[in-house]
């Protein structure tokens, strides 16, 4: 192999970052960095803890869970030496926006976690092979919302974007309609990527937006408060006033973002998969009232959507059925 050769894809023992650039590029993620695999800061750990400790994360107790792993990469991935995010494009375009029974714009296409994990170890494969073409033996592992990762801490110290006063990440001039995925390698790059300033500004429209008050302050979010959380992560009955807060939205909520001022860059997603399925376009508000158990199974076959269960989405679509009884009658 050629000297010349091996430095399109690796400097002495690190990997090229110009060559991640061209494999995230190749396969259709939106924008990619890379950032040394530190323990989370101090800042960062603390609002993590503080996070737990008020109880804001409400039911989800994985997210109390492994503590110490989500903090430092090391006890999650051993070796660890870099942290690759990327970002992956899921808006469906502006007309889904305006369904009568809605779901939160991420659930349109296939389930995220599959779409995301292929490509994932697709790019896991590109740079292992990439790195043999330089005589490194690359090891690591791959994340998609299924681990202890802080992902969107890892994709603002990898440069992607900054957090937003709605605690989630927004990529500037591209908006936040975004999933986020991560590869943990074992091997150093030639260069790392720097995380980027806040832009919120004094702007708060994702604060004023939120129907339920969960953005209590800015950068912080009380999940128990989320439509989000409540629609899809809880397993109970909704607390009185909810369906008051949910519009005609039965699973999730995203008006924090539609008031972000960063999404007016947002653009269709062009991944085939993340496309916004035809069958649930074509949904009426009478189809999804009659909803059987075996008409969710075949809808909602590969879709995220089953995160909520069928109990769960038919509470939903009941507590608004019933709102727009009483506020007809």
């Amino acid at each position: 192999m050629a000297d010349s050769e091996a430095t399109d894809w690796a400097v002495g023992e690190s990997l090229s970052h110009a060559s991640l650039e061209k494999r995230a590029d190749e396969l259709g993620f939106s924008a990619v960095g890379v950032c040394r695999a530190d323990r989370v800061d101090a800042e960062a750990e603390s609002v993590m803890r503080e996070y737990v400790a008020a109880g804001h994360h409400g039911s989800m107790n994985y997210l109390a869970r492994n503590m110490d792993k989500r903090i430092d990469p090391q006890k999650l991935v051993p070796g660890v030496r870099s942290i690759v995010s990327v970002a992956l494009n899921y808006y469906p375009g502006r007309e889904v926006e305006q369904q009568d029974h809605s779901l939160s714009l991420y659930a349109y296409g296939s389930d995220y976690h599959v779409v995301m994990k292929h490509r994932l170890f697709e790019l896991f494969r590109l740079i292992s092979e990439d790195a043999a073409k330089a005589g490194i033996d690359l090891g690591g592992r791959a994340f998609c919302d299924t681990a202890p990762v802080s992902e969107r801490y890892w994709a603002w110290r990898a440069g992607l974007g900054f957090i937003g006063k709605n605690t989630l990440l927004i990529i500037p001039h591209k908006g936040s309609y975004f999933f986020l995925g991560e590869l943990f390698l074992t091997s150093p790059y030639d260069s790392y990527d720097s995380p980027l300033g806040n832009k919120c500004g004094r702007c708060t429209r994702c604060m004023d937006a939120c129907p339920g008050g969960a953005l209590y302050a800015p950068f912080r979010m009380d999940a128990r408060c989320c439509l989000s959380y409540l629609t899809i992560e809880n397993r109970d009955a909704l607390p009185p006033g909810t369906a008051a807060e949910m519009d005609h939205c039965i699973y999730g909520c995203d008006r924090c973002q539609m008031a972000c001022p960063h999404n007016r860059f947002a653009v269709p997603t062009t991944i085939p998969e993340l496309q916004p399925r035809p069958a649930l376009l074509a949904m009426t508000r009478d189809d999804w009232r009659h909803l059987t158990y075996e008409q969710y199974l075949e809808l909602f076959r590969h879709s995220a959507v089953k995160r909520a269960k069928y109990e769960g989405l038919m509470r939903n679509i009941r507590a608004v059925e019933e709102r727009d009884k009483d506020e007809n009658s």
